[in-house]
């Protein structure tokens, strides 16, 4: 990429406009396209329905990625997205024992998974047209519980780029000191109620990685907190690390434990990323986008798990809880004035001239 510097300025002249503070990511949302998101370049690898399941999750681990599209060349179209939940979900539905091959997993084409796994509840793809707003997008993954929106472009047909919470918020905290800062940013999380503390799923050192499996399809989490016997986080197993079963070539054998599972992480591990309900949500979210994880564990005095804030929970109470649908249904006249000095859309070339050499 070319870095070009470029004197920052401000993205809001019009400061002593009164907007109504609970909207102001909401409209920021709606002010930009999925495309404005797109890298100029980036990898982007899609499977054929055709091509056998273990070779596919051997092409993610060798690629770096976390999620392919998938492509049925009979239908001329993407039907589906190939991610570690499928991996997670053959190995938990296969898995006999060490001593017995998991034929599905070594022979199974991705189309006889999918038949087997979806049977008659038929799930169509979840796209997303690269002309649609952010706040559509952030509104379906939200709405489908996914992690994964791909972007596809409805001339050619083709995916141009694969949307995560992750970017999604990445891209709003370039420019949050440019905006109007909406009180809310200055309360804890325990006091606007953001994340999960009731009935945390978490493991132990010694619960056996088959368990553990079951809890993420049983209870449809992205990560577990590992306790020890008295309720301290230790350590997190998250999806993610699951997939390092198939780099190690090591997933014929989930008797082991959760501990043993873990010390076949690919990346340093710096410990598990944790926060205080008491903490200000403006803080929370500064942790998540520079540490780049999905979640933080929150813990009280003792490092006890209390609960966990996920991107989700962030993205659900920026744009989504205090969103104003109507904020553009004004009169005629009155839109006009609006839309003349409304900073999401004046500057809105302006703001994009640098954002994505920050972004990527």
């Amino acid at each position: 990429f070319l870095h070009l510097q470029k004197q920052k300025t401000s993205c809001f002249p019009h400061r002593d406009i009164d907007y109504p503070e609970y909207n102001v990511y909401t409209r920021f949302m709606k002010s930009h396209r999925c495309y404005d998101l797109v890298p100029t370049s980036s990898k982007l690898v899609v499977f054929d329905t055709s091509l056998q399941v273990k070779k596919a999750f051997f092409a993610l681990v060798s690629n770096g990625v976390r999620a392919a599209p998938l492509w049925d060349s009979k239908k001329q179209c993407f039907v589906g997205m190939l991610t570690i939940t499928d991996f997670i979900n053959i190995l938990h539905r296969y898995y006999k024992s060490p001593l017995v091959q998991i034929y599905e997993l070594e022979e199974h084409k991705i189309e006889t998974w999918r038949e087997v796994y979806l049977q008659d509840s038929f799930k169509p793809l979840v796209s997303i047209s690269p002309n649609a707003s952010l706040y559509d997008a952030v509104s379906s993954l939200l709405k489908h519980k996914i992690h994964r929106l791909p972007v596809i472009d409805p001339l050619t047909g083709n995916t141009l780029y694969i949307l995560t919470h992750k970017r999604i918020l990445k891209f709003l905290k370039l420019f949050i000191s440019e905006m109007p800062k909406p009180g809310f940013l200055s309360q804890t999380l325990e006091e606007l109620n953001i994340g999960t503390f009731h009935s945390i799923a978490v493991v132990h050192s010694d619960t056996p990685l088959y368990a553990t499996l079951g809890i993420f399809v049983d209870q449809r989490v992205s990560a577990l907190p590992v306790v020890d016997e008295n309720g301290h986080v230790v350590d997190i197993y998250s999806k993610f690390d699951v997939i390092n079963l198939a780099a190690e070539k090591t997933y014929n054998n989930l008797d082991i434990t959760v501990t043993k599972a873990l010390q076949h992480r690919s990346q340093y591990f710096e410990g598990v990323l944790t926060c205080r309900a008491s903490e200000t949500l403006e803080a929370i979210i500064s942790r998540l986008v520079e540490a780049e994880v999905h979640r933080l564990v929150i813990v009280d005095e003792q490092e006890v798990v209390k609960g966990i804030v996920s991107l989700s929970d962030i993205l659900q109470a920026l744009v989504l809880t205090n969103g104003d649908d109507d904020v553009y249904d004004t009169q005629p006249s009155q839109t006009q004035e609006f839309h003349k000095h409304d900073p999401f859309i004046r500057v809105k070339k302006e703001m994009l001239r640098f954002s994505k050499n920050k972004l990527f």
